[in-house]
């Protein structure tokens, strides 16, 4: 069993390289500047046998891999090590979340979720540096040396180093640091064998740097002196990075570069709307027919018999009744309400990773920052804004990469009003009513709904950036990294990953609240209506196929109806109407946007069932008839001023709340979720009602 390690500043254990633990050790934490292969070395050591969560106390994720040491392939063996991936950091110094996580668990005063044995402190250090850029990632192995641990170095891109013509002797540099030293390309796969035969026997250094960070800069420059002496050859610029030079002229151009922003953002959503359609048809179709199948065939459980030695097996059908119900109507439709949205989802985190990895995001960030930066807002927004378009769950988790905790907090809160994929179907659903025959008014009416959700964003981050979060805003300061090839199998790896955590996350959240909605419309159990007692009456009695069929069907949509009406949903939409009645809305509506909270789409499935006692809310005969419905006096459902304030109002309401349960996870405080709650509501409630008022 590892024993811990004392850790003190002012303390050294001085001795020679060669003085060796008499054991291998069993955590390593991976530590690194930004852009230096950090992400890619830990997939390429560890693949999917890692686990992400949140350190303890933070939002920050944590990434705990298990490394396959050299020889098992020959000897079979079940020897591993535990890689921790810390965050990308310059400087342990820095008063910033990312280095408090660093300093912490180097520390062990951090514990580190599901890690074996007692000891939350790490065995070793692995630093990870950039080949191309020594002086700057010096710094923080100069500060990581000082800790006193066991430590390796990893000389990464050591392939790019070479076709810039810079010539690291890694023996002159094993000398300058006290610590071995391993040149590696984790793109390509090479230095990655012996970095596994050399981690778990990484030694602590021979000698330590100054206790400064001037004596640290001191001690840098002397390391690179070293390497490169006076009259040494100077290091070439390679083909990239003129390249990168040269593109930069045009991407990061005040006009230009947004140009191409918006040209690759338009590129990036026609992906992911075109080409995530047919993965979400095919879930969309499989668990709706699995849970039509449910409903008509029922569940078969297996009973298993033991009589005189032998053994059974009997299948018995679980009768028609409520537990059938629940799980074809709470379960399944409601795990299918989840997993429909997750090719969405992964395709976006795929475009995103292959654009950092190209190193585009970086150059979108700064082009935006111009443009955030009077909100209140850094460029870093920019991408939990631009995740927030596919959903607000991974566009708040986002935020995590934001380093002022109030810009992160004004981000997080206006997240949400970006136009995410739940409201479609509702949008879809409302400019069928404003526009019947006019598909280019509709079209436009969508462009509005994006617009007005990304300007209500903006505003409510200026309000609370004066108010609750006032604050200097910090000027952002940003690598721009070469221009490389992506790396697919990082990219994948990124999103499968994350995609396990929205399902594991978000879906539980989502089903949950899907059952409890289920709950409240199914009960309590009342008689069908009398109407539909005597459509039953006449079908039995009908001789004609055609006719049976049509009234069984009247029948059961009278009952569907009816049973909505009665349920405890239904008396809550009948007892909360006079508060939605300046929107325009009826007792129906209403429902549909109390059941909408466990997600915006299902406002449409709503008041399909209500209006029509119908599930089958896509059917185009189906929306026809919603939007020709008329209310208990007679008049016409939706009137096309309430349909422009049903609209306004699902551009701008909080109708979602595992939003609310990942804003109050990611903000650290429950107050912001219901600030947030609150505010978005005031928003969409005062918009809708003028909205209505004007177009009445």
């Amino acid at each position: 069993m590892s024993t811990p390690i004392e850790l003190s500043l002012s303390t050294t254990r001085e001795g020679p390289a060669a003085a060796a633990p008499d054991r291998e050790h069993k955590r390593v934490a991976l530590i690194g500047n930004p852009n230096t292969g950090k992400t890619t070395l830990f997939n390429r050591l560890c693949g999917l046998r890692h686990k992400t969560s949140n350190f303890p106390g933070t939002t920050q994720d944590a990434r705990i891999g298990l490394v396959r040491l050299a020889g098992d392939e020959v000897t079979k063996s079940k020897r591993t090590l535990e890689l921790i991936d810390l965050p990308g950091i310059y400087s342990l110094e820095l008063e910033m979340s990312e280095a408090e996580i660093c300093r912490r668990v180097l520390a062990g005063t951090l514990g580190v979720p599901g890690s074996r044995g007692p000891i939350t402190a790490p065995d070793a250090i692995c630093i990870v540096i950039d080949a191309t850029n020594l002086p700057r990632n010096l710094l923080l192995v100069g500060e990581a040396l000082r800790r006193r641990l066991p430590t390796i170095v990893v000389l990464n891109m050591i392939d790019l180093a070479r076709a810039a013509g810079i010539k690291i002797e890694p023996g002159v540099l094993e000398e300058a640091i006290g610590c071995r030293v391993i040149p590696c390309c984790a793109r390509g796969g090479e230095g990655i064998e012996t970095l596994r035969l050399l981690l778990p026997k990484a030694v602590v250094p021979n000698h330590t740097p100054p206790g400064t960070r001037e004596g640290v800069e001191e001690w840098a420059d002397e390391v690179c002196e070293r390497l490169f002496p006076s009259g040494a050859a100077a290091p070439r610029r390679s083909a990239s990075s003129v390249f990168t030079d040269r593109v930069d002229r045009i991407v990061t151009h005040p006009v230009l570069g947004l140009l191409v922003f918006i040209a690759v953002m338009a590129g990036l959503f026609w992906s992911i709307f075109s080409l995530a359609q047919f993965p979400m048809d095919l879930l969309d179709a499989l668990f709706a027919g699995n849970a039509d199948w449910a409903s008509a065939w029922q569940p078969v459980w297996l009973q298993v018999a033991i009589s005189d030695g032998m053994v059974g097996v009997a299948k018995r059908a679980l009768p028609p009744g409520l537990i059938a119900d629940f799980i074809c109507e709470g379960v399944l439709r409601g795990i299918g309400s989840t997993v429909i949205f997750l090719p969405q989802i992964c395709l976006l985190f795929l475009l995103i990773s292959l654009l950092e990895d190209t190193g585009y995001l970086a150059r979108a960030a700064f082009v935006m920052d111009r443009i955030l930066r009077p909100f209140g807002l850094p460029g870093h927004s920019f991408v939990p804004l631009l995740s927030s378009h596919a959903c607000a769950l991974p566009g708040i988790m986002a935020c995590r990469s934001i380093p002022d905790p109030k810009e992160r907090l004004a981000t997080i809160l206006a997240a949400p009003f970006m136009t995410c994929s739940a409201r479609l179907p509702v949008y879809v659903l409302l400019t069928m009513v404003l526009f019947p025959t006019e598909p280019l008014k509709a079209s436009l009416a969508f462009i509005g709904c994006y617009a007005l959700g990304a300007f209500a964003g903006m505003f409510s981050a200026l309000i609370a950036r004066r108010t609750l979060l006032r604050g200097e805003n910090r000027p952002m300061a940003l690598e721009l990294p070469t221009y490389k090839t992506p790396n697919l199998r990082t990219a994948i790896i990124g999103t499968l990953d994350r995609g396990r955590v929205f399902l594991k996350k978000a879906g539980t959240m989502i089903l949950a609240i899907c059952i409890v909605l289920w709950w409240l419309g199914t009960f309590p159990r009342v008689e069908p209506p009398a109407q539909a007692a005597a459509y039953r009456e006449q079908a039995a009695a009908a001789t004609d196929d055609a006719s049976r069929e049509a009234l069984l069907e009247s029948a059961d949509r009278l009952t569907h109806t009816h049973a909505k009406a009665k349920s405890y949903i239904g008396r809550l939409g009948h007892t909360l109407q006079p508060l939605f009645a300046p929107l325009g809305m009826d007792w129906q509506q209403t429902v549909g946007v109390l059941t909408s909270f466990a997600a915006r789409e299902v406002f449409v499935s709503t008041m399909s069932v209500v209006v029509t006692g119908s599930e089958d809310a896509e059917s185009q005969g189906v929306l026809e008839e919603i939007t020709n419905a008329k209310r208990d006096d007679g008049s016409p459902l939706f009137t096309r001023a309430n349909a422009w304030a049903l609209l306004v109002f699902f551009v701008l309401a909080m109708q979602c709340l595992p939003t609310l349960a990942v804003t109050a996870r990611e903000s650290g405080h429950v107050k912001w979720a219901l600030l947030q709650l609150v505010w978005m509501s005031a928003v969409a409630y005062i918009a809708a009602a003028l909205v209505y008022f004007v177009a009445k």
